[in-house]
């Protein structure tokens, strides 16, 4: 079933400006990490009043390419924050971007479950010259395999009676339904692969002929309902003590060192921090015989870029900016402190990231590209 993971996002965001100091999750303090350190340095502003700035990827020259999702829009913007256009539609949203080899690719989707026939979502491919092509139909290939369709999500073993005072927000039981919403990608030289949030799986599209498969379906993320959860979520008192198998959300796909799939995961469910850090990152092979679970217990990941010693630097969207995660220790260490921090990219020693990218309470959007130099990071 997955999610239309932008009005997750801005619903999420309305409950943070109303109820919680923006950008700090309850009972987390602004500047550190759940179970990790901090090392923030103060970013550099390379441009601002951005729509919606879900998607960064860093180019040559210090310019960088920015999906403004929440206005359709792809925007090129150079070292000197002078920004350029290079698509825009009203009717498609516009997710994960990336370059290779002089063109831009880029992900456009429209339509969310429960109506399969209006969904839509391929690949967009802009040549140097201009030329625009598309590769890949998400939602046909859902459609078509429902890839989480044989996954049971919901409640074990609840007692008897329980089931007929649960909230339709989190039903008994259930299992994947048609659902499909591109978000992030990332390129090889035959292959690109993208997380889809709405089919909960990483999808390939052949460069060449376009074929598009499912490689992967990542599990459901396991959660034992507290007292205290229940209470916040509106269940019932009968459910606490009980597990409950949440959908793992793909938000995006980073290609490692080792050649397998990095996969950063929302845990489904409330996506605000009332349920606490319940994020994760996977392996995944491309072949999709194994996947793997690299570290858990992140607050709303959402956008994942990949350093050559094997460091994991994460967009937390809900948590408090930008985090490195050790591959071997899973330690968490917050490097760049912001708001609503929606991805992240690496060129170099210098970070990248889309901070502000959620519209707050007042005011016109004001997302921002800021960087920073990791030096001896």
């Amino acid at each position: 079933m997955g999610l239309s993971l932008l009005a997750t996002a801005v619903t999420a965001a309305v409950f943070l400006s109303a109820g919680t100091a923006a950008g700090a999750a309850p009972g987390h303090a602004t500047g550190t990490t759940s179970g990790g350190t901090t090392e923030a340095k103060a970013p550099v502003v390379l441009t601002d009043k951005l729509v919606g700035p879900l998607h960064v990827t860093a180019g040559r020259h210090g310019s960088v390419t920015v999906s403004e999702s929440f206005a359709g829009r792809l925007t090129r913007v150079d070292s000197k924050g002078t920004r350029h256009v290079l698509y825009e539609t009203p009717d498609w949203s516009v997710a994960g971007n990336a370059r290779q080899d002089g063109e831009t690719y880029f992900l456009e989707s429209k339509g969310a479950g429960p109506n399969p026939a209006a969904l839509a979502g391929h690949v967009r491919i802009i040549g140097e010259d201009g030329k625009q092509r598309t590769l890949g139909d998400f939602a046909a290939l859902e459609t078509e395999e429902n890839a989480d369709g044989d996954t049971r999500y919901g409640y074990r073993d609840l007692p008897d009676g329980c089931a007929a005072k649960l909230p339709p927000t989190m039903p008994e039981t259930y299992e994947g339904e048609i659902d499909s919403h591109p978000y992030g990608i990332a390129l090889t030289d035959e292959t690109i692969y993208v997380a889809d949030a709405g089919a909960n799986s990483v999808v390939s599209v052949d460069t060449s002929s376009g074929e598009t498969q499912t490689v992967a379906v990542l599990p459901p993320r396991p959660y034992e309902i507290t007292k205290d959860v229940a209470a916040a979520n509106g269940l019932p008192d009968c459910v606490v003590g009980s597990t409950y198998d949440f959908e793992a959300v793909p938000t995006d796909v980073a290609v490692g060192r080792d050649g397998w799939l990095y996969v950063t995961s929302l845990p489904g469910g409330p996506e605000d921090p009332r349920m606490g850090a319940r994020g994760a990152i996977y392996k995944v092979d491309p072949d999709g015989d194994e996947v793997e679970l690299v570290a858990d217990d992140i607050l709303t990941p959402t956008g994942l870029a990949l350093a050559d010693n094997g460091d994991m630097y994460v967009a937390s969207l809900f948590g408090d900016g930008v985090l490195k995660i050790d591959p071997d220790s899973g330690e968490q260490t917050l490097v760049l402190a912001a708001v609503f921090t929606a991805d992240v990219d690496l060129r170099g020693d210098t970070l990248y990231a889309t901070v502000n990218s959620l519209p707050g309470a007042n005011g016109p959007p004001d997302g921002r590209v800021v960087y920073l130099d990791l030096g001896d990071d």
